[in-house]
């Protein structure tokens, strides 16, 4: 063996350790460095660290499979509960909008029923209107709803303005409604609480438009009533009796309160039964002589005992005379059937009407008859012209009024139909 030379440095020097193996007469050496002994270390450490990894890894594989299974499960279940919530999110949203439209489509149809049903009412109004007012223009005061409009779902809104036909007052307050309140400002309110909105001031429109044609209805009624007991009366004050029951009538019972339709038909029936009160009213007076046969001309001698004119003596005049010349139109203050029409002594030519009940008129010292014995005549229709037939001084209309051959002062009927001439 070989001796190592001495280290020229100051004190000890550490030697490699040499391992010798001798095997009979062969013997052999190595010399193992430092780096070989840290490198045989380290293989060593990192073997045996492998080794514990992978028996740890093999005791601890099922845990950690476990484990992640079990994230991963729990992740899937919280992805799955948050599309759970969100479908249901969804089926809620979309369960309102059905709602909505529903609810919506549910008001607008109800909306319709009621215009339909003011439209109804308007078409049995107009006949009785027109009855009372004689003339079709005289119902543009009346309140009428729009013809009905068509329903479509992407219009409900539009569709629920036409069908009140206040548009424009509906959208006003909403306007004002929304101004008025914060909460509702912006896009923070739905369609339906503004449909909502809307259908209130529709629905206060339509109770408002029920309730002019009720007050108008009752108004009519009530004048109706009024014309015909002032005609009445009016006749009643010249001894006419139209009626012996007019008025008369006894009622009573308990009160029963009725509203909705019950109120518009019963309103209605009770404007039927007025008007038709009134014609009957009506009719009777244009059958009794209370107009005037010569509008505007003067009475030259009155009713009563007067001065005869030709002899000069106290005598009863049958009737009135108004001064007229000759060929002046005399017409009927009546509706009846002519019973005479031909000369007739001191009367000179005559023209006599039956008005019924006994009552007749006559119309005296005509120049030219135009009518004949049976003829009917309406108040107001050409009898015939004046003159001096008969025993007479001059030109001029006689005439008289008779109840059962009785004569009658004209002078009162010519006071009514003066009063009551506007409302025949």
């Amino acid at each position: 063996m070989s001796q190592t030379r001495p280290s020229a440095v100051f004190g000890k020097r550490k030697e490699p350790h040499t391992i010798i193996i001798a095997h009979g007469d062969d013997i052999r050496h190595f010399t193992i460095r430092p780096w070989m002994a840290a490198l045989c270390g380290s293989v060593l450490a990192a073997v045996a660290i492998g080794y514990l990894l992978a028996t740890s890894y093999l005791v601890l594989r099922d845990d950690l499979i476990g484990a992640t299974v079990a994230r991963q499960a729990r992740l899937q279940q919280a992805y799955e509960d948050r599309i759970s919530a969100l479908r249901t999110q969804v089926d809620r949203i979309t369960s309102r909008q059905l709602l909505d439209q529903r609810l919506m489509e549910d008001k607008v149809a109800e909306l319709l029923d009621r215009q339909e049903e003011l439209s109804e009412r308007n078409g049995r109004m107009l006949p009785l209107l027109e009855k009372a007012t004689g003339a079709a223009a005289g119902t543009s005061d009346i309140p009428i709803p729009p013809a009905k409009p068509e329903v479509r779902a992407d219009i409900v809104l539009s569709n629920a303005y036409a069908a009140s036909g206040v548009a424009n007052s509906a959208a006003a307050a909403l306007a004002r409604i929304t101004s008025r309140s914060p909460a509702i400002q912006g896009e923070s309110v739905s369609v339906a609480d503004r449909a909502d909105l809307i259908f209130v001031t529709i629905n206060k429109s339509l109770r408002e438009i029920e309730t002019r044609q009720i007050k108008k209805i009752r108004t009519l009624t009530e004048n109706a009533y009024k014309t015909a007991d002032t005609i009445v009366s009016a006749l009643e004050s010249a001894g006419l009796k139209i009626d012996e029951t007019y008025g008369s009538s006894d009622a009573g019972g308990p009160l029963v309160p009725i509203s909705g339709a019950e109120t518009f038909d019963s309103e209605v029936e009770e404007l039927d039964e007025a008007l038709s009160k009134l014609d009957n009213v009506r009719n009777a007076a244009t059958k009794l002589p209370i107009a005037n046969p010569a509008p505007g001309r003067v009475v030259t001698s009155g009713f009563g005992v007067r001065r005869d004119p030709l002899i000069g003596k106290p005598a009863f005049h049958a009737g009135i005379d108004f001064r007229a010349s000759v060929g002046l139109p005399v017409r009927a203050t009546g509706a009846g059937t002519v019973s005479r029409a031909a000369w007739n002594g001191g009367y000179g030519r005559m023209v006599e009407i039956d008005h019924g009940n006994g009552l007749t008129t006559r119309f005296a010292h005509l120049s030219e008859i135009k009518v004949s014995d049976g003829q009917t005549v309406e108040a107001g229709q050409l009898l015939g012209l004046a003159g001096s037939s008969g025993r007479s001084t001059g030109p001029h209309i006689h005439y008289e009024i008779r109840r059962n051959e009785k004569p009658l002062n004209p002078v009162k009927f010519l006071k009514v139909g003066k009063e009551i001439g506007t409302l025949l």
